[in-house]
């Protein structure tokens, strides 16, 4: 009798721990199968002429063999060329053409790229910066080959995904040459438990911790053990890195900036907001309006020269 009863016990422990083991593997894949594996189409898209610009439409190949959406907007002599990412669901890089005018007032070029699986690029699946440097990578091979850009320092300057991205690219791409980061996630796993945490006990989030790295190895593959802003930031170097970031950001939580911060090159910069910005300011499509904002941004790339 006392056999049966220990050998039901052991039963109801084990499937206990095989129907949990299965929960915390189904939780993450399944939410970043909702969350990642899509084209984004967008609804809203801004044009060159809305911002008095220029612009030419192009396509650049990635390594992967992807085709990759751009758009230029130059200057005569540019100092250097900045490359605009955007976020995971949007909006659309063409937001940046607010940016590229201001870029271009002080003598700075602008490629604004909508990564894979973005509006016209290639792409089915969203890789949250594991597989999109290889985008950057594409469009610094094509500022490269062009004489207007021939000794041009290049930053690649991104926001929420898109920064993630953006230090991704720099610790891949040597020839990046500086940085600006708004609201990078240290790494998707990391971001992915942060978020976890305002829902669910804190024990809980912890425990998923490893599930959530399984899952995106699942999704992946291996650069999702190598390629993340935490590793990659470590490889800059000397090169100029600004970090910004609001305290209250509920999309990527301040502690993402705080272990950039921590493992990124003590020359880097910061800037912190008050308040939930997760696109720093309030008036993203027209930075001239922020005058706090744009004298950061412009300053830090007139140090960089």
């Amino acid at each position: 009798m006392k056999k049966s009863r220990k050998k039901a016990i052991l039963w109801t422990i084990s499937t206990i721990v095989f129907v949990s083991l299965i929960a915390f593997t189904a939780i993450p894949c399944f939410i970043m199968k909702s969350m990642l594996g899509m084209h984004v189409d967008f609804n809203q898209t801004f044009t060159p002429d809305q911002f008095g610009l220029e612009a030419e439409h192009f396509f650049v190949k990635t390594e992967d063999g992807l085709d990759i959406s751009a758009w230029e907007v130059t200057t005569d002599a540019p100092k250097a060329v900045v490359i605009c990412l955007s976020g995971m669901h949007g909006p659309s890089a063409t937001v940046y053409f607010g940016h590229a005018k201001l870029f271009r007032e002080h003598g700075f070029a602008t490629i604004l790229l909508d990564m894979r699986a973005h509006g016209e690029s290639d792409g089915d699946k969203i890789s949250v910066g594991y597989k999109e440097w290889r985008d950057v990578e594409a469009a610094v091979a094509y500022i490269k080959e062009k004489p207007l850009y021939d000794g041009v320092p290049i930053v690649a300057f991104g926001v929420s995904m898109g920064a993630a991205t953006a230090i991704n690219a720099a610790g891949e791409v040597d020839d990046i040459d500086a940085v600006i980061s708004l609201s990078a996630f240290s790494s998707c796993e990391e971001v992915f438990c942060d978020n976890m945490r305002t829902q669910v006990p804190r024990i809980i989030a912890e425990i998923e911790r490893p599930f959530v790295h399984l899952a995106s190895y699942f999704f992946f593959g291996a650069e999702s053990r190598r390629i993340k802003p935490r590793l990659e930031i470590e490889k800059l170097g000397e090169r100029p890195i600004l970090l910004m970031h609001s305290k209250d950001d509920t999309q990527v939580p301040f502690g993402s900036f705080e272990k950039l911060k921590a493992l990124a090159p003590a020359h880097t910069q910061t800037f912190v907001r008050e308040g939930d910005l997760h696109f720093i300011t309030e008036h993203f499509a027209n930075p001239e309006e922020d005058a706090e904002y744009t004298g950061t941004i412009i300053g830090f790339i007139n140090n960089m020269l």
